[in-house]
């Protein structure tokens, strides 16, 4: 029998109709998600176009600017048609979606288990423990959904003709490079989701502890939300970009004739052969644009489905 929800507001949720309800449960797992699949896919497809060009220049050895970006923008719409800027997007929702849904939800529990001496002495979180739930649900969705980021990242820098779908991806990764190939680059990858979960999940949480605190308004507007949103994007971004332009390099280094052997070694040959900077912050100013707005959506569209499960609970909900 589940636990009957308890009426008292949560001013670490930042939510006037929150409710302390037992995450464990089943129906508050399924809704998260639920809640972390939709929130996902919506934030990376409206943001897939900007994605799919910062990867291109990441593994090239191409000089990076705005004037670079609207070119390649034009000219794939122009050679390859409109749609082409979604080229596989339909590889990132295959992996958006069961990532989003296990990094929301894990988050949940993390939250949960941290917290639970905290709640008992009616205190919030502390900044710490908000810090490494965020980073430990990073590392479990991507433990487990990784291949699949590897997919998209090779289709997004190949031509269609290489690549037919999904499948065809993974086989002929297997039977080309072997199995192992498919967690090529992750040992960067969660060495920069580490800070970059963490951070994002800390920061979206401490702007709706202080808005809380300072407006007495628990429940903050929804552009609110995607401004916070927006900061978190803005912070876990910048704090682990290199780290993301390295797992690049080495997931696609198969179609790009190139070999990277360790973190340490990609890492500087690409300062020896780019620079600083302009190798391992390449594409940083466009993550500041998409970053933030797909983080914003993300984080906003969860919120508000959590909020939209639960009133969905209330008597006569369905009846107005």
């Amino acid at each position: 029998m589940e636990n009957v929800a308890k009426k008292t507001p949560d001013l670490r949720q930042g939510d006037a109709s929150a409710e302390i309800t037992d995450v464990r449960g089943r129906r508050h797992i399924i809704q998260s998600l639920i809640s972390g699949a939709i929130a996902g896919s919506l934030a990376k497809t409206t943001v897939a176009p900007l994605d799919r060009t910062k990867i291109i220049f990441q593994v090239s050895s191409s000089k990076f600017s705005a004037k670079e970006v609207v070119k390649l923008i034009y000219h794939t719409y122009q050679k390859e048609g409109f749609f082409s800027l979604w080229r596989g997007n339909s590889a990132t929702m295959v992996r958006v979606a069961p990532y989003a849904a296990l990094q929301f939800c894990s988050h949940e529990q993390y939250k949960h288990i941290l917290g639970t001496y905290y709640e008992t002495e009616g205190r919030p979180l502390p900044p710490f423990p908000r810090l490494l739930a965020g980073s430990l649900a990073g590392i479990t969705a991507t433990t487990l959904t990784y291949p699949l980021d590897l997919v998209r990242a090779r289709m997004a820098v190949t031509p269609k003709e290489m690549y037919s779908n999904i499948l065809h991806v993974f086989i002929r990764i297997s039977r080309d490079e072997g199995l192992k190939t498919l967690y090529s680059g992750f040992s960067p990858t969660i060495l920069g989701v580490i800070p970059y979960a963490g951070l994002s999940f800390f920061t979206y949480e401490t702007c709706k502890k202080a808005h809380a605190e300072y407006t007495e308004r628990l429940q903050p507007y929804p552009q609110e939300r995607l401004l916070f949103g927006a900061c978190a994007g803005l912070v876990g971004q910048s704090a682990s970009y290199p780290l993301d332009v390295v797992r690049r390099r080495m997931q696609t280094a198969g179609v790009k004739s190139r070999k990277y052997g360790s973190i340490a070694g990609t890492m500087s040959r690409i300062v020896r052969e780019e620079g600083l900077i302009r190798g391992l912050y390449k594409g940083l100013s466009m993550n500041w644009i998409k970053g933030p707005v797909a983080v914003g959506i993300s984080f906003t569209t969860f919120d508000l489905m959590q909020i939209l499960f639960r009133k969905s609970q209330q008597p006569n909900f369905w009846r107005r």
